[in-house]
């Protein structure tokens, strides 16, 4: 029996001594919230287990899980998080083990990028937020609504835009990014941007084509229009994106011709023009104005305008024909829209079949009766 009861003794004491031994002091660093914790834990793995801190295969741990843990060891536990990046204008989710945005700007803009991290927008408290602060100390830039305002980074930036009263529309964005100032020094700035999306109709001319018709009733020079052409008219419900009240841009959504343009309808003469010869005066006659015959008939008729109407309608162009003696003479249309050669061709036609008495008052006057 006391050879039994010194072996117990002696297991007794040598267990003692090996839990002396065990027992430690350690720093645990999870996501930044540092505590000294006693431990029993022989390795990295069993301090986690034993204060249920999970290690994901994306999360960093040093030292390592199956390291053997020593008095005075610090392990630091980074969990892995996904933010949401514009880089160089191209979204994406990327994850990240940074404490801060300041710090995850600092990683992710190594690569040359403009990279700016999106905030998440809560329609529950109008605010928005990152999954990870703003700075570990210092202050931050924050722009919104055209003013800057400096805030305390050690933040969420939930917490700092409840501090400012600032709501967040479901459409609005913010980001927080690292501009770099004229000197070349960079600030983490967090921008928010009202961002308003409105659908709109606006009405479109539609031109109307022109189709011409040959016709040999008119000389090659005439034209004459059957049909009017009328633009028609096209709707278009658009989406318009303003960002801070500017444009950003803008997407057609549907469009309907609303009204059809009419075509015009243009007819164009194939007739040649006959050569009038002009008759003579008799002999003895004086020809006004050296010579120019037709010049002074027409100057002394209407003034030498080939598009003048008399006051009662009845009379038209340089000779002031009547619509009858106009067509008589094989004329189209209105004599004052027909150009003045062709006036002055049916007029030295007329002469010839009838004579310088078609115009008494001017004819006598220039000495043609």
């Amino acid at each position: 029996m006391l050879v039994g009861a010194v072996a117990g003794a002696l297991v007794l004491a040598g267990t003692g001594i090996a839990l002396a031994d065990a027992h430690k002091t350690v720093t645990l660093d999870v996501d930044g919230e540092t505590v000294q914790v006693s431990t029993f834990a022989g390795s990295v793995a069993g301090l986690l287990e034993d204060h249920e801190v999970t290690v994901g295969e994306r999360d960093v741990l040093a030292p390592g899980a199956t390291d053997a843990l020593r008095e005075g060891d610090e392990v630091v536990v980074r969990h892995a998080r996904t933010v949401t990046v514009l880089a160089d204008g191209d979204q994406r989710t990327v994850w990240t083990t940074a404490l801060s945005a300041d710090d995850a700007l600092d990683v992710l803009s190594a690569r040359g990028q403009d990279i700016r991290l999106l905030a998440s927008r809560s329609a529950a408290t109008g605010r928005a937020d990152l999954p990870l602060g703003l700075l570990s100390g210092g202050s931050v830039d924050l722009v919104a609504d055209g003013a800057t305002r400096t805030v305390d980074g050690g933040r969420s930036l939930d917490e700092v835009l409840a501090s400012l009263d600032l709501t967040v529309g479901a459409l609005d964005r913010v980001q927080a990014y690292r501009p770099t100032a004229p000197d070349g020094t960079s600030r983490l700035t967090v921008t928010v941007q009202r961002v308003v999306v409105e659908e709109t109709a606006e009405l479109v001319p539609v031109p109307f084509e022109q189709v011409t018709e040959s016709s040999a009733g008119l000389y090659t020079d005439q034209r004459r229009t059957l049909t009017a052409g009328v633009p028609g008219e096209l709707s278009r419900s658009l989406r318009i994106v303003r960002v801070d009240g500017v444009e950003e841009s803008r997407r057609m959504l549907a469009e309907a011709v609303t009204r059809a343009p009419v075509t015009e309808v243009v007819r164009v003469g194939t007739r040649a023009r006959p050569v009038v010869a002009a008759t003579p005066a008799a002999a003895g006659t004086p020809v006004a104005l050296g010579g120019d015959v037709w010049g002074a008939l027409a100057r002394c008729e209407s003034g030498g305008n080939p598009s003048v109407v008399s006051s009662n309608g009845l009379y038209h162009g340089l000779y002031q024909f009547s619509v009858g003696t106009w067509q008589g003479v094989g004329g189209a249309g209105l004599p004052s829209q027909a150009s003045a050669e062709e006036q002055t061709q049916r007029a030295q036609a007329l002469q010839a079949r009838s004579g310088w008495g078609q115009w008494p008052a001017c004819a006598r006057k220039l000495g043609l009766l």
